[in-house]
Parts: C-alpha cells; sequence; structure tokens
C-alpha cells in the first residue's frame, strides 16, 4: 500500500484505538495542584524521572507546600531541583511563575472563572512558560480544557500521515486537535495519557511497529520494516 492511500487520521478514531489497545491511563502527573504546576516548569527540555528526582528532594525538604515554597532560599531550591537540570534557568522560571501566582493564592475562583484563553495568555506572560507547559499548567493544574501538544503528539501524528502535526505552529496544531473533540478535561487528559504511553511503548524514536495498534493506519508503519520490532 502506498502512503498516497492513507487518508489523513481522525485524531478522535486514533484516541479509540489506543484506549481500546491500552485501556483507561487515570494519568494526573501529581498529587496536588502545587506538585503539578512546580513538575510543569521543571520537566522543560528533561525527562520525567530527572524531575521526579528533583521532586524528591522539594518533598524532602518540605518545599512541595505553598508558603514553605514561597519563603524558601534560593540556594536550598536550586540544590532540590538541580537534577532537573539546567536548574537555575528553572529556578527563575519558577520564581516568575510563583510571583504571578502569589497574589491570588492557588485556590483563586479566577482560575476556575476566568475563559480559558484569557488565562492562558496570562500564563503565556510569565517569564519561561511556553505554550506546552501553559497547556500542562491550564489542565492537569486547574483542571481546564486544553489540550497538550509535545513531541510525542507531533511524532505519532505526524507518523500517521498528518503532515500539519509536523510542520505547522503549535497553537495550529493544538487548535486542530481540541477542534476534532468535546472541550473536556477528562478527555484532554486521558487522551494526553494514551500518545504518551503509546509513545513509550511503541512509537518510540526508533519505533516497534510489530504488534502496533495503529499499524493498518500507519503510512510509516507499513513502508518501514522497522528492524528493531524484536528490541525491547
Amino acid at each position: 500500500m502506498r502512503m498516497a492511500e492513507f487518508a489523513e487520521p481522525s485524531p478522535a478514531e486514533i484516541i479509540r484505538v489506543l484506549l481500546k489497545a491500552y485501556g483507561p491511563q487515570h494519568w494526573w502527573p501529581g498529587e496536588t495542584r502545587l506538585e503539578i504546576i512546580v513538575g510543569a516548569v521543571l520537566t522543560q527540555n528533561t525527562n520525567w524521572l530527572n524531575v521526579s528526582h528533583a521532586m524528591d528532594r522539594l518533598r524532602e525538604h518540605g518545599l512541595l507546600a505553598w508558603e514553605p515554597l514561597l519563603a524558601s532560599d534560593d540556594a536550598l531550591l536550586l540544590e532540590c531541583i538541580r537534577p532537573a537540570g539546567v536548574y537555575r534557568v528553572k529556578l527563575r522560571r519558577l520564581r516568575a511563575l510563583l510571583a504571578y501566582l502569589q497574589p491570588f493564592g492557588l485556590d483563586h475562583p479566577r482560575f476556575g472563572e476566568l475563559p480559558v484563553e484569557t488565562l492562558r495568555a496570562e500564563l503565556l506572560r510569565v517569564y519561561g512558560i511556553g505554550p506546552e507547559t501553559a497547556d500542562s499548567i491550564l489542565l492537569y493544574g486547574f483542571e481546564r480544557p486544553a489540550f497538550v501538544v509535545d513531541a510525542f503528539t507531533r511524532r505519532m501524528f505526524g507518523r500517521l500521515g498528518a503532515t500539519w502535526a509536523i510542520r505547522a505552529q503549535y497553537d495550529d496544531v493544538r487548535a486542530r486537535l481540541m477542534s476534532a473533540f468535546p472541550q473536556d478535561v477528562a478527555l484532554y487528559n486521558e487522551a494526553h495519557a494514551l500518545i504518551v504511553r503509546h509513545s513509550k511503548e511503541l512509537c518510540r524514536a526508533r519505533p516497534l511497529c510489530s504488534g502496533c495498534p495503529l499499524q493498518v493506519r500507519c503510512p510509516y508503519g507499513q513502508e518501514h520494516s522497522c528492524a528493531t520490532n524484536t528490541i525491547r
């Protein structure tokens, strides 16, 4: 089958296939709102394993609580977040985000009542908060409907023949995906979690196409022998 014979994938159908293959993920990247927000900054340009080490250090020093974190010494905070990499840059970004949040606190009604795009625009004006981080804070921290577009999302849909997933700007990819689903926090959470799981288990940088639930829909999977299929 030639790549041109593949229809552009329906994001909703792709997620239905992944849900059938993997089941519900019940994924929430943190136990509290503060953990989620801090984690969203620390995970920039690094993997979650490194971030988890930093989060453990913060927890050990009692810094995953609102008041202690605000009052924390920079030297201690730097030492705690060191495992997350580029820690001096991330300290500045974290301090900027805390400064934005501090006048309201984490549980102010405005974070649940403001229009999503208004709140997103505020976050994007904070130093070091880009679109993916802002959407992660919105979806997981404030439980607002914002689709998180990460490298896994672009790679998976790109291999499935969606050229827009690779070539388009972040906000264009986000808009396309959000228009494909009802605006629902639980649905966006589940969709992102399924994409992450599938990308880590099968649709890797060197993909394991054998047994992939999306292979029959995937131009990349059909046209590549995937010599790494037997490597786990």
